[in-house]
């Protein structure tokens, strides 16, 4: 390669042009999206003895990402229709409003309102992140971009529990969403300065109601899952809610509008085989975020800001991998994407070992393993994704990898929490049932985490582009 050649893939080229502006925004709506949609780890105990409702840890997290996927799925049409400014910065705005609801919040029912609103707000930034990045950086720099919004994901997995540890430590839990209010609320400010070159909206094809409304329901039946009580009812609703999932892939390839690219649910091709692999090993991880922090305070008397602590060896080994592994290209961006998947499932093998009872040690590995699972594999996934869409479809399909991880992640919540409740987890946080909870919640998802990895390894070795 040449001294040019080089050059034209390195950091400085990436910032350079009038870039870092456009790239600064997007790592600021990754983060808000990331960091809000994992806040409340450390901070639902409190809100629960604050407002009532432990079993709704889960619908919590779940419910921010109803609102959540409905907004990213629908990223990229409103994208086209509205123009990518204009509807940036009206979803920080929309953020602003969930995050002030959630503050001020009288009852649990307000809190988890505001905790949907925040979904919406956040899941259209993320969105129109991805879109930016498909239209907004050259080719050669999707690896770099890909890596940043990476490494600020993972960094978000340990600030946000953090930060929400810290503040019960020196205040209350209502501070973090005041705090996430004026972030929201600063980068819907700054919108229309740092994207002011971007396209405007022709009104594009419009929007396609049916898929986002039998999404919506999908959802709906996977996150009410997490608050039924009974074993057959709370399952039967997460199938229920998997296969409405794989409806709209039906009605989606058969309708005149879109929300997905073309042959998205055909795992035979680049793009559906990445969906697939992003959406089942997202769902696979989602346990050690939600339920490692209570169960860490419960069994071992950890402070809620230890516990964040913890659990932040995720995002250490996810935010140093994937810069690690930024510049790789060839071969080696297929190996990593396939030692990531199977280090994820190493991951859950050993927290449903130890999170209980084992050495702290093992406890920092496997939350380390399930990092560095996603740092070498994520931006090589999203990059070839987006490198294998045609022109038609590429706003769509970049703000679907939002909308995709966050499925997954709605998912991994609500069949974590199935297990979780299953084991006791909602009468009560005591030391038996957080002991049976920490077996169960990692148990239940090592068949999903396989699932991904054959997925994984489908899309770097037989899988076509569409």
């Amino acid at each position: 390669m040449t001294h040019e050649a080089a050059g034209s893939k390195s950091w400085g080229d990436l910032l350079a042009e009038g870039r870092l502006p456009r790239f600064a925004l997007i790592c600021l709506g990754v983060w808000l999206n990331a960091a809000d949609s994992l806040v409340t780890a450390t901070i639902m105990p409190d809100v629960g003895a604050d407002l009532g409702g432990f079993a709704y840890f889960s619908w919590a997290t779940a419910g921010f990402f109803v609102g959540a996927i409905l907004a990213g799925a629908s990223a990229g049409r409103l994208s086209e229709m509205f123009g990518l400014r204009t509807a940036t910065a009206l979803a920080g705005l929309i953020m602003t409003v969930g995050c002030v609801m959630s503050a001020a919040a009288p009852d649990i029912g307000t809190f988890l309102a505001g905790r949907i609103v925040q979904g919406l707000g956040s899941g259209w930034i993320s969105g129109f992140a991805m879109v930016a990045i498909a239209l907004l950086f050259p080719e050669r720099h999707l690896a770099r971009v890909f890596a940043s919004v990476s490494g600020v994901w993972g960094i978000a997995t340990v600030l946000g529990p953090a930060v929400g540890g810290l503040l019960l430590e020196v205040g209350d839990w209502r501070a973090v969403f005041w705090i996430f209010a004026a972030q929201a609320l600063a980068f819907s400010a700054a919108t229309p300065f740092l994207l002011k070159d971007s396209n405007k909206g022709d009104g594009g094809p419009g929007i396609p109601w049916l898929q986002l409304g039998v999404l919506g329901l999908g959802v709906a039946a996977i996150a009410v899952a997490n608050i039924t009580p009974g074993a057959a009812l709370a399952t039967l609703l997460v199938v229920v809610g998997v296969a409405v999932l794989g409806l709209v892939l039906w009605i989606d390839h058969r309708a005149k509008v879109r929300l997905l690219p073309h042959r998205a649910g055909d795992v035979g091709t680049i793009v559906g085989s990445g969906y697939a692999a992003m959406f089942w090993l997202t769902a696979a991880s989602m346990g050690f975020a939600i339920y490692a922090p209570p169960i860490l305070q419960e069994l071992r008397g950890f402070t809620p800001l230890w516990a964040g602590y913890v659990i932040g060896v995720e995002s250490l080994a996810w935010t140093v991998t994937a810069l690690a592994v930024a510049h790789v290209a060839g071969a080696w961006d297929a190996r990593w994407t396939r030692i990531g998947a199977v280090m994820l499932v190493a991951s859950l093998f050993i927290l449903a070992w130890t999170l209980a009872d084992g050495h702290l040690a093992w406890v920092l590995v496997g939350g380390a393993l399930m990092g560095a699972a996603f740092g070498f594999s994520w931006s090589f996934m999203g990059r070839r994704i987006m490198a294998a869409l045609s022109d038609e479809d590429r706003a769509i399909g970049s703000s679907a990898i939002t909308a995709v991880r966050q499925t997954g992640a709605a998912a991994g919540a609500a069949i974590s929490g199935v297990a979780a409740n299953l084991a006791g987890f909602s009468v009560g946080l005591t030391a038996e049932t957080a002991r049976a909870a920490s077996l169960w919640v990692f148990a239940s998802v090592i068949p999903l985490a396989l699932v991904g990895t054959w997925a994984a390894f489908r899309l770097t070795g037989s899988a076509e582009r569409a």
